[in-house]
């Protein structure tokens, strides 16, 4: 009896701390911001970014990294399609001058994007995270 016990506190603790990391990859870039980002920062909070979405300002993009389908199954109001896959191939699109605010499912694959795009002189960003963290409606379609 003692044995299995054993086993199963081992299978316990393993699920812990696999928890934990998965845990600590999702949420370690969100808030990440270029060097010239800081201005982005007031939007992390969603009740804020959600004013921004009512009252949108033109020297600011919401963009979705996510793939299309993603996108077309809900996003955030006002953003923009980008996904991860193509966004290097649309730089013509995206003004390096432009503040961007990514989001992804989680937020590692905004700041993936983030890390491709600095080396290119890209310096207003935000990694917004996860969309998950919206409490809000998203929008569907296009």
């Amino acid at each position: 009896m003692n044995l299995e016990k054993e086993m199963i506190m081992k299978q316990f603790l393993k699920v812990l701390a696999a928890a934990a990391v998965i845990g600590i990859v999702m949420s370690c870039s969100t808030g990440y911001t270029a060097s010239e980002g800081d201005i982005l920062e007031k939007y992390l909070e969603p009740e804020s970014l959600l004013v921004l979405t009512q009252n949108p300002d033109p020297a600011i993009w919401i963009i979705d990294v996510r793939p299309g389908g993603a996108y077309d199954n809900g996003h955030i109001p006002t953003a923009k399609s980008f996904p991860s896959g193509e966004i290097m191939d649309r730089l013509e699109e995206l003004p390096q001058t432009q503040y961007l605010i990514f989001y992804c499912e989680t937020g590692g694959r905004a700041q993936m994007v983030i890390d491709k795009l600095e080396p290119r002189g890209y310096t207003r960003m935000l990694n917004w995270g996860g969309y998950t963290r919206w409490p809000y409606d998203l929008v569907t379609g296009d």
